[in-house]
Order: C-alpha cells, then structure tokens, then sequence
C-alpha cells in the first residue's frame, strides 16, 4: 500500500523524535540503543533469500539511517588515500575530475539502489534482488563478493591506523600494532559489540565535523588566513608540469594515464554510500518513508563531501610537493593526510596532531565496523546456503562465533606490511578494495537493469513508487557500462611493455576471477536457470512490509502525540 503525503509528513516527524519510546511491538526502548541492537537472527528455515524476506527486527529509526549514511561515506580514503593515489597521480584537475565522475556515476546508481531498496526493503534488498531478477547463482557471486569486500577493508583499515601512528614514531615492528589492533577487534565483536556500537555516533559526528571543518580550514587558509599570512589561493593549480599530472609516459598520453590512475585508484575507491544505507533496509522502521527520505539527504552530501574535498586538497597542496611525494613513495612507512602536510607547510603548530588523531580513531573504528560487517555477511551467506551452514553457530550472546573468527583471519592481510613498506601494503589493500567495490557497482546496475525490466513486464507503475530514480532506464546503462569500463582498466597498467608485475595483475583482477567462479560453480551444481522479466519475484516480502506498516500506524493513532518541530530541530534534523 502507499501513502499519502499527509500520512508521510506526520511519520516523518514521529520518526525523527528523540529519546525513549515504544516500538511497534509496544516495548519501551531508546532509540541510542536501537541502533545497535543485534539482529543477526535471522529464520534459518529461510534457505534462499527467495523464499521471503529474513525477520530480523526493525528497529532503526530515520537518525539512525543518517547516521550510518555518514559514517559509511566518509572513511579513510577521504583523509588520506584522496592525496596518495589521487592527487599525487592526477594533479589538481585530475584529481577533481575524477572525482566529478566517480561522484555522478554514485549518485546515479544511489538514486537506482533507492528505488529498488524503497520498493522492496527486505534483507540486503539489492543482493536479495538479484536472485529474483537475475539468477539464483548471479546472487551468490554477488554476494560472496560483496563479503569478501567488507572483509578486505579490515586489513586495509589496520595498515592504514599503522601508517597514520608513523606521524608521530615509526621506531617499533608493525606487528605489534597489528596484533593490538587484531585482538581488539575480536575481543569488540565477541564480547562488547553493544560497547562499540554506543561510540559509533561519536565517532561517525567527529567524522563529519572534521570533514566540514577542512573544507572550513582550506577556505580560510587560501585567503591568508595563516601563520604566514599567504594568500596562495590556487597557487598550487599552477605548478610546474600541472594540472593534470602525468603518468607512465610524457605528453598528452602521460596526463590522460595520470586522470586514469586518480579515477581507477583513488576516486573510485573513495566514493561510496549507496549499500551500506541499502543493508540496513530490512532493519529499517516503516520503511517505505523512511529509505527514500534517507536516500534523498545522502545525494546532497555526496556531493559536499567528495567534490568539495578533492577541490580542497588539490588547493591546499601541490601534487609534486616534494615532502609528500616522499611520503607517498613505494619506500615510505607512514600513511599522512595530505590536510596534515599541508598544515606542517603552513607553519600550523597543533592542528595537525588533532587532525592526524581524529583520522586515526576513524580508521581505528571503521576496522571494527567492517570486522562486525564481515561476520553478519558470512553469517546472512550460511542462512542463505551460500556456504557451510556451521556458520549459522552463534553463541549464547548471538555472536557468530566462527564468522568472527574468519573475519579476523582477513585481518592478517595487513600482516603483508612486514615484507613491503607501509606506503604499497597500503596500495595493496587500496587495490584489492576497490576491485571488489567496482565490482559491486557493476553487479548493483545489473541488478537494478533485470528490476526495471521485470517491472515494466509485469506492468506495475512505477510512478507510484515511494521512490523514482532519474533518467531511466539511460541513467543506469550509463553508469553500467562506465563502470564495467573501470572494471576492465583497473590494472591495465600490468600490460603496458616492460610493467608487467603478477601481484599488480592479481590484487587488480582477483576478485572477477573468484565472482566467476562461484557463478560457474553454482550454475553447475545447482542448475539455476536465469529468469524472464515476466517470471520474476516482485511480491515476496511485501506482505510483511504492510503488516508492519499497519501496525505502525496503528501504534501512531494510539499514542497521538504530535511533536511541533522548531526551525533549529529541522536543521539539525537535515545535517544529521
């Protein structure tokens, strides 16, 4: 059923109130602890995702989304990695076009993602999609993917903590922040994941407000206002051999490489948001308002976010600086932000130790997030029978214990620091990531390409959906066929006479390789068969949904209490 404006308009304000009240199953909760509640029970009768929707519990309110929109959209990649393989690679204008692009193509697929999600908010709805639209073994390749992927950003997350320390000392073995960092996040996520979840918010807020104070910080700076009273404004746009850096060659082939290498290692890898909102949809209260209000505040601060901070380090400091391109060099042990060398060259005494902690704490917890991210993954793959069903196992807490401890096992990637400097392990991690996150993207447009054809072939009007993305179906070929593309070049470099180098090829093109065998593998043992538009399953699920909506809704008219937004309440309600 769909709702009237009136109707969305009194949710929307109920739905963003603070403090305690009672969910729909008349308990009295705080809605600080609804976010982290643990909901990995799932119906373990439920062998396929569709067969129905998983009955996790819905306790994660319109805040709640907002937040984890943030905290999924910034991360490292926007404080450290957007200078070392971004900026260094393309130059300024590289740089920013990049990212330009990288920014369009994820709104696009976002706006995509937010249609299929807001029709159908079930469990990992565009996973859960795909073997509805699709083919049941294009949903475990997709799936295996996107766990793998959450999987490898912990060991990205843990070298990139190690390399951020090297600000202040680097005159101690890797290993043992390796190994402190590795039993912290076990001990977090089998024992204190409620602990961990309490400072989610603080830290995705610190996030957010050092990402609006350095846009804040490069404005003021640009126009003097610095210790050196130097006005550079964009000066460093202007350097020699600018502003498209150059890469592998000389010329206009050189600068074109060098926007390649920005748009393949650093901007694609960067610009994320659209599945982490989208995972939380069977999580979600009253869905079908709350996913598409959530999916349209996002769009705005993508665009902040992302284009305005590679204009803001492209400003702040010069793609050939020689200090940071020492730093970022294939023998360098330090992992900087290019905010804090820009600070050190200004002259700027304490900042750069606040800014250089904060980025620390953010790369610290986002490696917990993705540990905890990577079991419930594996976890939801062993519901499905996508792996071994011990996995299912959890303890009397709920914890899946044995998906922990795989998670964990990923973590000892980092472990490839010990052999390479800190800068390539990076490079490593930051190459593994992106191939399965491109990869990731690729799959979500297909998805939603079967979705939209599925739904024109069984006639439902797409104008009454909650949500409508742009431009379809043209938006997402586009973005299809651009970031198959990117698929295509991530490690066209390897090619290139006299580059070839096997662990370029492998933590480039890995992952298509692993996708394609579990499709192959899953296709033969199961004999899956790829389903007609007309045939597709658009309605499983959509019954639960409307009985939790009457329910809310019913739970609204018993308590009756309207709350009088103030004009600050609507603002903060915006930002956050």
């Amino acid at each position: 059923m769909w709702f009237r404006r009136d109707e969305k308009q009194s949710v929307e304000s109920d739905t963003n109130s603070l403090g305690e009240k009672k969910n729909i199953n008349g308990e009295t909760v705080n809605q600080e602890d609804e976010l982290f509640h643990d909901t990995t029970s799932v119906n373990t009768d439920k062998a396929s995702s569709v067969d129905g929707a998983g009955h996790t519990k819905r306790t994660l309110y319109n805040r709640h989304l907002q937040l984890i929109a943030i905290g999924g959209s910034i991360g490292t990649g926007l404080f450290v990695t957007i200078g070392t393989t971004g900026l260094v690679n393309g130059g300024p204008l590289g740089l920013l076009l990049s990212y330009c692009i990288s920014t369009l193509l994820i709104l696009l697929l976002t706006t995509a993602t937010g249609e299929m999600v807001s029709y159908m908010p079930v469990d990992e709805p565009f996973l859960n999609m795909a073997g509805r639209v699709i083919d049941p073994a294009f949903e475990a390749a997709a799936s295996i993917n996107f766990w793998i992927m959450q999987s490898l950003y912990i060991p990205f997350e843990i070298t990139a903590v190690n390399g951020i320390i090297h600000f202040w000392r680097d005159d101690y073995s890797p290993a043992i922040t390796f190994v402190i960092q590795i039993a912290i996040y076990a001990a977090i996520n089998l024992y204190a994941v409620r602990v961990f979840g309490e400072c989610e918010f603080w830290f995705s807020l610190a996030k957010l407000i050092l990402c609006i104070g350095l846009m804040f910080f490069t404005l003021v700076t640009m126009c003097g206002g610095n210790p050196q009273h130097d006005a550079f404004g964009f000066r460093n746009w202007n350097v020699a051999g600018g502003p498209i850096g150059m890469k592998y060659t000389t010329g206009n082939l050189g600068r074109f490489q060098g926007f390649l290498a920005s748009l393949r290692l650093s901007s694609t890898f960067t610009c994320v948001g659209s599945e982490y909102l989208s995972m939380t949809a069977g999580e979600c209260v009253n869905p079908r308002v709350n996913m598409p209000i959530a999916f349209r505040t996002v769009l705005y601060r993508l665009v902040a976010f992302y284009i305005g901070g590679a204009l803001s380090v492209s400003i702040l400091i010069a793609y050939n600086d020689p200090k940071y391109v020492a730093l970022t060099s294939d023998t360098s042990s330090a992992a900087s932000s290019p905010y804090v060398v820009a600070m050190q060259n200004l002259g700027i005494q304490v900042l750069p130790h606040i800014v250089n902690a904060v980025v620390l704490t953010s790369a610290f917890s986002a490696g917990c997030s993705y540990t905890y991210t990577s079991s419930r993954c594996l976890y939801s793959l062993a519901i499905k029978g996508f792996v071994p069903k011990f996995f299912r196992i959890c303890t009397k807490r709920g914890i899946p214990v044995y998906c922990v401890f795989v998670s964990c096992c990923f973590a000892l990637l980092s472990l490839l620091q010990l052999g390479k400097s800190g800068s390539k392990a990076l490079n490593y991690m930051v190459n593994l990531c992106t191939g399965a996150q491109v990869l990731n993207y690729g799959f979500m447009s297909i998805i939603y390409i079967g979705f939209y054809h599925a739904v024109k072939a069984q006639g439902i009007d797409r104008s009454k959906f909650p949500y409508r993305s742009w431009f379809q179906p043209y938006s997402i070929y586009f973005t299809a066929v651009i970031y198959w593309c990117i698929i295509g070049i991530l490690g066209y470099q390897v090619f290139l006479p006299g580059m070839w180098t096997v662990d370029d090829f492998l933590f480039s093109y890995v992952m298509i390789f692993v996708s394609l065998a579990v499709f192959i593998v899953w296709k033969v043992v199961k004999r899956t068969k790829f389903i007609k538009p007309i045939d597709a399953d658009l309605t499983t699920g959509l019954d639960e949904i409307e009985a939790h909506e009457a329910e809310f809704y019913a739970q609204l008219e018993e308590s009756s209490q309207d709350e009088n937004k103030s004009k600050w309440k609507g603002i903060m309600h915006w930002i956050f």
